[in-house]
């Protein structure tokens, strides 16, 4: 009786999957820019965007930083992608994730990363302004109050601001950024990763039994 809907920095390609296989009312994909509804195989923006010019000025600012950083790899999925434009995050330091975020937006672009990708995308593009869209054209009858929100790392972060989403919730793997973070989760789980996600369903559906 509750629904939920998945919002991540995985490409179109893997959420459409996601979206099908799971008991999902759908899944946000690419952080925030596009979504899927359940059996419904058409990926919808959430943006206007001409994808096509769209990705050749993503893969123009990519090849920009790889002069840069020339340790930094085109992901697996990327050709899987409509929105963004992702690369490994191993083997990069704070320091170069600020050098890189200070590149992107010298470009006219975002940058965020989460535990395993970095991802360039629109400058306006995340998780709060997707998630927000949906809100407004589907669930426009729900309060900030009953909507509860959860992630592990800086891609989630703008879904920590308590001004939009006063019930944030963080697995404890997120306690490691808190440093590079401007919002930090309400609540911070016991368990990290999976098992802090289980931990936090496993509570809602107890208070709802």
């Amino acid at each position: 009786g509750i629904d939920v809907l998945i919002t991540t920095g995985r490409s179109a390609g893997w959420v459409q999957a996601i979206a099908t296989y799971l008991p999902v009312v759908g899944a946000i994909a690419e952080n925030g820019g596009l979504v899927y509804w359940n059996h419904d195989p058409q990926p919808h923006l959430i943006s206007n965007l001409d994808i096509t010019q769209h990705r050749q000025q993503l893969q123009r600012v990519f090849q920009l930083l790889q002069r840069k950083f020339p340790q930094i790899r085109e992901s697996l999925d990327n050709s899987f992608r409509m929105t963004d434009w992702t690369f490994e995050v191993e083997n990069l330091s704070p320091f170069e994730l600020e050098q890189i975020e200070l590149v992107c937006q010298s470009q006219g672009y975002g940058f965020t990363y989460s535990t395993i990708q970095c991802h360039i995308k629109p400058i306006y593009q995340d998780k709060a302004y997707g998630l927000n869209k949906i809100i407004s054209q589907h669930f426009s009858d729900l309060k900030p109050s009953e909507i509860v929100t959860i992630g592990d790392s800086p891609n989630d972060e703008s879904m920590f601001n308590q001004a939009e989403f006063p019930l944030s919730v963080g697995v404890a793997n997120v306690v490691q950024y808190r440093d590079r973070l401007k919002y930090l989760p309400t609540y911070v789980t016991s368990k990290s990763e999976g098992e802090g996600f289980c931990e936090l369903a496993a509570l809602i559906l107890k208070m709802t039994v």
